[in-house]
């Protein structure tokens, strides 16, 4: 075993939309490989945007990536020689995604996990909460607010150039074209219950 990840680890990359995240997981993979590691990228099959084999952040980075369905398939797919996992767009997995990075952290692995921990209402997006609970590292990012030009800690959802209500589905795959980085002075969200 990797003398390095003996103990293993979980690491989460945070924040709102355009704050980064995808390029920060970039930037440690592409440093474990310069360090002669075994790397393993997966991601969600539902994120399509810039490739289906690929995670690829806002500005053009990329790494070759395994697109799966669920948490579960990750498992079996990682390889007895990886020491280093990265899961990309975390909070697009189901909620026995911190199970498989514990057993994967168990095994020694390093785990590293990018994601948005807030949906674009503000609540706590998906597996996001618990795996942020039980990292041994979290670095939490943000972007700009396009309003204020303040640093930005929300995703706000746009459709038809208006905030997107509380009532839309929470999973909308999209960029630029659907969601800035706001605030949260800035940040809306219409028919938010009380």
């Amino acid at each position: 075993m990797d003398a390095l990840h003996k103990d293993g680890s979980i690491e989460v990359v945070c924040g709102c939309m355009f704050s980064g995240k995808t390029e920060e997981l970039i930037r440690r993979v592409r440093r474990a490989v310069i360090a002669k590691q075994k790397v393993q990228v997966f991601k969600p099959y539902i994120d399509t945007r810039y490739a289906i084999a690929q995670v690829k952040s806002h500005n053009g980075l990329g790494v070759d990536a395994v697109p799966v369905a669920t948490s579960r398939d990750i498992l079996p797919l990682v390889e007895p020689a990886t020491t280093v996992v990265a899961v990309d767009e975390a909070q697009f997995f189901d909620h026995d995604l911190p199970h498989v990075v514990s057993l994967l952290a168990d095994k020694g692995k390093r785990v590293i996990c990018a994601g948005l921990d807030l949906d674009f209402r503000g609540e706590p997006f998906g597996p996001m909460p618990m795996l942020l609970c039980i990292a041994e590292r979290v670095d939490k990012l943000t972007a700009i607010c396009m309003v204020s030009g303040e640093p930005a800690t929300r995703t706000q959802r746009i459709i038809n150039g208006k905030p997107a209500s509380y009532n839309d589905p929470v999973i909308l795959v999209g960029a630029t074209e659907s969601y800035e980085a706001r605030s949260r002075h800035f940040h809306e969200v219409p028919d938010r219950p009380c």
